[in-house]
């Protein structure tokens, strides 16, 4: 069984940033891709980024493209989010994903559908 665990949420006032990792554990998993996702309270659970092992392609959901950047280290199983700019309205629990699958669109990046495992979720709240 592959473990991934997150950490670094919690409360930020709107324009701080926050950084959030995901490690992953457990058996030998051919993760071809890693995705962070969100859900807010009564929302739908919706993508945030995803990056490919290899580091050379990176996906954004508009609403936070420039001001998130995910990026990840294979040596040490870790994929991180750098959140910046917060604001209120990116209060959700986040979650990281991985997947095996590799695809030849984007689209199904941003599907959790297309994900393997899944971490427990870290809260991060924007609020003044």
């Amino acid at each position: 069984q592959v473990q991934l665990v997150e950490s670094g949420g919690g409360l930020v006032q709107p324009g701080g940033s926050l950084r959030l990792s995901c490690a992953a554990s457990g058996r030998t998993f051919s993760r071809y891709v890693s995705g962070w996702f969100r859900q807010a309270p009564g929302k739908e659970r919706e993508f945030v980024a995803a990056i490919t092992r290899s580091g050379g392609s990176t996906y954004y959901a508009d609403s936070v493209k420039g001001r998130f950047t995910i990026s990840g280290d294979n040596a040490l199983n870790t994929v991180t989010l750098q959140m910046n700019s917060l604001k209120p309205e990116d209060t959700a629990v986040y979650y990281c994903a991985a997947g095996s699958q590799a695809y030849s669109s984007s689209y199904y990046y941003r599907r959790s559908g297309s994900y393997d495992y899944w971490g427990q979720g870290t809260q991060v709240t924007v609020s003044s």
